[in-house]
């Protein structure tokens, strides 16, 4: 089948075989906007546009994850030229920014054209069911777009540009992008698309097992749950409202966590869709590869000669030794991390785990190995194509366990630190972990959702410069703690002996971090995005000359 956006999402036993819908593009050519949604089949072609870029290497298959080398929880593995993301140096021309701000925002243009077709359509005729769904996913893609663009380059003192076609009455007109006043303007019209979403998605269970991995009714009030977090760095009473969408969650959408933490990362089928799920990246091996190369990418360089791993993104010493508070051998730092010594299966060979490529780190990101350890892995579970190394993983962006730690830190932040710890208790019982006793505090908030959400999509960046951007001392210290530190590695006498003696010391690439300072919470814009606005696009303070 002739696709220009492959499979991204596995879908069912079935897809083996042959491609799903999902992702497959137009047969009779690229899109055009004189006579387009004229049929179902055009109204999914559309919109299955604006999932594609965000499974690819340019967004959550690599590049948005660079930036985390800022805090201490990875080290990079390799050498890159972009070191100042690491440093708190940022320029705005670094490749990853510049790459995601634009790829980002073409996803936010392309979702303004679909809302404005299909709005223009609904006002002359009524929309079929699969327009109506489609016109929920295009809502929800803008608002899923604009959010990762608001809060990484928004502030109290400006926003981001965005518009909304459908709001010029003789179509847009090309202009530029107002900059809106501030990051709370944004998130008031990315609050208003979720609604807009959700009032035209279907349930996630309403989904035929060909289409699961598009968006939701409970997608979208997830991510309301996220953008009113992230709001209330900015505006404290936003708490309540976290508070309320994760109630929703659980009472309107049966929401819940998946019954093991190693289930969320597992390779069967049968875990890719539980009560924890709420939206991601669900991928494929074999002869039909597809959705993030993230597993292949944070694999051993070469992978002791068996397969294409990347050898990028490695954990710290410094996230180990905080998930090592929970016990040594825990059931989540055992299928977080891979310490040197430690029995893994990789393609049918039970191995214990070395390294030695690169820069060392000392230790290999375990979350999405599962796929990894069947002998014959390339056949169904690996991408048969190390250049593009994507697994049968469900890789998540949001989850249940992480609607629950922003819960606890609302109740935290709202004096009901009580029920904060009823919250934390729930993910800690679910890893085997003994139960806090007592009241939450910030720092067992700050641990919880340093070490549950480890090495995923949640960016534990930000985390750390709106804990910094707080008003409690006790979570602003933390966070100031680990922003100014530079992180460690394992270095071993033999690398290739997994029972080698080691030292614990500074890792040995970018150490000449800035001390962070509170302008840095949002990125600088791209030189050539400001130059291209005519000067209508201001840069954020702190990063004028």
């Amino acid at each position: 089948m002739k696709a220009k956006y492959l499979l991204t999402a596995v879908l069912s036993a079935a897809l083996l075989s042959s491609c799903s819908d999902f992702l497959d593009v137009q047969k009779e050519g690229d899109p055009t906007t004189t006579l387009y949604f004229t049929n179902d089949d055009q109204a999914i072609d559309a919109v299955d546009a604006l999932y594609a870029p965000i499974h690819q290497e340019g967004l959550f298959g690599r590049e948005m994850f660079w930036e985390q080398g800022g805090a201490c929880d990875i080290v990079w593995g390799r050498t890159r030229n972009f070191n100042t993301l690491a440093t708190f140096q940022y320029t705005g021309e670094e490749s990853p920014l510049k790459g995601t701000y634009e790829r980002l925002m073409n996803v936010v243009s392309r979702s303004n054209w679909v809302v404005d077709q299909l709005l223009k359509k609904e006002s002359s005729k009524a929309l079929t069911n699969v327009e109506k769904r489609s016109l929920g996913e295009a809502y929800f893609m803008r608002a899923f777009s604009h959010f990762y663009v608001a809060y990484r380059y928004g502030t109290d003192k400006q926003g981001v540009p965005f518009t909304r076609y459908e709001d010029y009455p003789g179509g847009y007109d090309n202009s530029i992008p107002k900059q809106q006043a501030s990051v709370v303007d944004n998130y008031k019209l990315i609050i208003e698309d979720l609604d807009n979403a959700i009032k035209y998605l279907p349930k996630f269970e309403e989904y035929d097992i060909d289409n699961r991995g598009r968006a939701h009714k409970a997608a979208a009030v997830a991510y309301k749950a996220k953008v009113y977090a992230y709001w209330a760095t900015w505006d404290k009473t936003q708490w309540e409202n976290v508070i309320k969408m994760v109630n929703s969650l659980e009472s309107d959408y049966g929401r819940d966590l998946a019954p093991e933490f190693a289930d969320v990362f597992s390779s069967d089928f049968a875990n890719f869709w539980t009560k924890e799920y709420l939206f991601g990246i669900a991928g494929n091996g074999g002869d039909t590869p597809g959705g993030s190369e993230f597993p292949g990418v944070i694999l051993e360089n070469k992978g002791w000669g068996i397969y294409n791993g990347w050898g990028q993104i490695k954990p710290s010493y410094d996230i180990f030794e905080e998930m090592l508070k929970d016990g040594a051998g825990n059931a989540r730092i055992t299928r977080s991390v891979l310490e040197y010594g430690q029995e893994f299966q990789f393609f049918g060979e039970t191995r214990k785990f070395f390294s030695t490529s690169d820069v060392e780190s000392g230790f290999m990101i375990n979350k999405y190995m599962d796929p990894f350890k069947y002998e014959d892995a390339t056949k169904a579970y690996v991408s048969s194509n190390g250049n593009w190394p994507t697994v049968r993983v469900n890789l998540p962006l949001v989850r249940f366990a992480d609607m629950l730690l922003l819960r606890a830190e609302a109740y935290l932040a709202t004096g009901h630190a009580d029920k904060a710890a009823t919250d934390i208790n729930r993910i800690r019982t679910r890893a085997h972990l003994t139960p806090l006793t007592g009241n939450a505090t910030w720092t067992d908030l700050y641990h919880e959702r340093r070490c549950e959400l480890a090495f995923e999509f949640t960016d534990h960046l930000y985390d750390l410069k709106r804990w910094y951007h707080s008003g409690d001392a006790e979570i602003k210290d933390l966070a100031s703690k680990e922003l100014n530190a530079h992180p460690r590695a394992r270095h071993y006498a033999d690398r290739s002996d997994w029972n080698s003696t080691f030292t614990v010391g500074d890792y040995e690439d970018y150490k000449n971090k800035s001390t962070y300072q509170d302008y840095m919470i949002a990125f600088p814009y791209p030189s050539t995005e400001i130059t291209k606005s005519g000067g209508a696009l201001k840069q954020n303070e702190g990063y004028t000359k």
